[in-house]
């Protein structure tokens, strides 16, 4: 996995933190990042997935996110919620991607910007959410384990 796509998602938690609480337009908000020059090192074509990816699907991510989370999605901590929404865009939408590295980079993530032990917490409902979407991957991946 590269650093500039584990940029791009740090950039997107930061980004889409900002639009949870501020409810600026993503595109003012991807303005200010380009002009602060946050995005330097990033894959901006997957920040940008990202960033317009999670708002544009937010129904299906929320929907997602509630069967798992122990409360109402908008009373997950902000940054704990743009990382499980990260998370399940990815989960949802790139299935090229390998369900361990949206896992891992998920714990990741909570780990940088989240309170002592919310990775664990994030990595829960990710899991719960990859049991239930990415069944046939992980039954794959376990059969050829064995």
């Amino acid at each position: 996995m590269s650093q500039a796509r584990t940029n791009a998602r740090k950039a997107a938690v930061q980004a889409l933190y900002q639009w949870q609480m501020t409810g600026q337009s993503l595109v003012e908000i991807e303005r200010q990042f380009v002009e602060e020059e946050r995005l330097k090192d990033v894959q901006k074509s997957y920040f940008t997935e990202l960033f317009h990816g999670v708002p544009k699907n937010l129904c299906g991510i929320d929907e997602a996110l509630n069967e798992f989370v122990d409360r109402p999605v908008d009373m997950v901590d902000p940054v704990e919620r743009a990382i499980l929404r990260i998370g399940a865009y990815e989960l949802l939408h790139r299935l090229d991607m390998p369900y361990r590295v949206i896992l891992n980079e998920g714990i990741n993530l909570a780990k940088y910007f989240g309170a002592d032990g919310s990775h664990k917490y994030v990595n829960g409902i990710l899991d719960k959410i990859a049991q239930k979407i990415r069944a046939v991957e992980i039954k794959a991946k376990a059969q050829a384990s064995k």
